[in-house]
């Protein structure tokens, strides 16, 4: 027992002095890269002096697009220092389901989808298809990913509510205007090192042929998993591996960070009501409308801010709105 209590200790011991060691890499990564941003605004602040007094037009121009790129690895910069989470660092699991309104919401979350995996991409990160069900006719019902990469949590959670689209309908042939309406839902991948206990007495573990439409993301043997939490009646499935083992880890992976939010919620809960502020945890509010009709503008109701080019935010380009969404939470303008 006791040799036993000296390895537990020092499996301990050395996963905290590997998170010491950890948090120190990346403060000084931090430092390093302010004060390279630094040196940058130095340098280019001197040449537009320079171009100033010498009237050097082309010169000129060339600076003031230099410091558009420089504001925008400022930007990056700030996000990471904005980030204040315990989990802000880790890999996000992500989940979109379309609302009411049939094909066109099962579009809309499509296109979401296509808008996270751009700007994943884009990022650096890599994404990870846990689960995957296609549209009766175009689109896709639900989707739920993994994105690795440093932050991706910290970063994803500020896209968690639901997302409205105002568009002329490609499905209606009248060409009228549509709402569509599309949740997305963000966890943190929880390490094995976070204890959530899980007795397998408590589970209900079903397998069952993959469904949907099919496609490339569906495969068509008898190794989809559904995890049903009897306690709590969480149900998690997935079925985008080939084998059911790598399901069955997949599924109990997002089955793990779900019981940890819930976990997290109600200490919230209990610390709202001793505040005596208690308020009800419901199904996402609206965040963010994307409007390609009769205008196209792109506007996010937490944050007031509102960027007219909605093509390019479709395409991946959203580190704006997750940076001002940071801000607002820091409380900074």
């Amino acid at each position: 027992m006791e040799a036993r209590a000296a390895r537990e200790n020092f499996w301990d011991d050395n996963q905290e002095a590997q998170r010491v060691l950890k948090r120190i890499s990346e403060l000084k990564q931090e430092v390093a890269s302010y004060e390279n941003l630094f040196d940058q605004a130095v340098y280019l602040n001197d040449l537009l002096d320079m171009a100033e007094q010498e009237e050097e037009d082309e010169l000129y121009r060339q600076i003031v697009s230099d410091l558009e790129d420089l504001r925008k690895e400022f930007q990056k910069f700030e996000m990471l220092i904005l980030f204040s989470g315990e989990h802000d660092s880790k890999d996000a699991i992500v989940t979109l389901h379309a609302g009411a309104g049939g094909t066109e919401a099962q579009d809309w979350v499509e296109m979401l989808f296509r808008m996270y995996t751009r700007w994943a991409e884009d990022s650096g990160y890599q994404v990870e298809i846990l689960d995957y069900l296609e549209g009766d006719e175009a689109g896709i019902k639900s989707v739920t990913f993994l994105v690795k990469g440093d932050h991706a949590y910290g970063k994803l959670k500020c896209e968690e509510g639901v997302h409205r689209l105002i568009r002329i309908s490609p499905f209606d042939a009248s060409g009228r205007r549509h709402t569509s309406f599309a949740s997305l839902s963000v966890l943190p991948e929880i390490s094995e090192t976070v204890e959530v206990n899980i007795d397998p007495e408590d589970l209900r573990i079903d397998t069952y042929r993959s469904g949907g439409a099919g496609g490339q993301h569906v495969n068509k043997t008898d190794s989809a998993v559904r995890i049903t939490h009897i306690p709590t009646g969480i149900v998690v499935q997935c079925q985008n591996e080939r084998s059911q083992h790598a399901n069955r880890l997949s599924a109990m992976k997002i089955l793990q960070a779900k019981l940890y939010e819930l976990k997290q919620r109600e200490m919230e809960d209990n610390l709202q009501k001793l505040k005596g502020e208690y308020k009800e945890i419901a199904w996402g509010s609206q965040i963010r409308t994307y409007t390609l009709n009769p205008f196209t503008l792109v506007k996010d109701h937490r944050t007031g801010l509102e960027i007219g080019n909605a093509n390019a935010v479709l395409d991946g380009d959203i580190d704006e709105f997750i940076s001002a969404c940071l801000r607002s939470k820091n409380k900074l303008v």
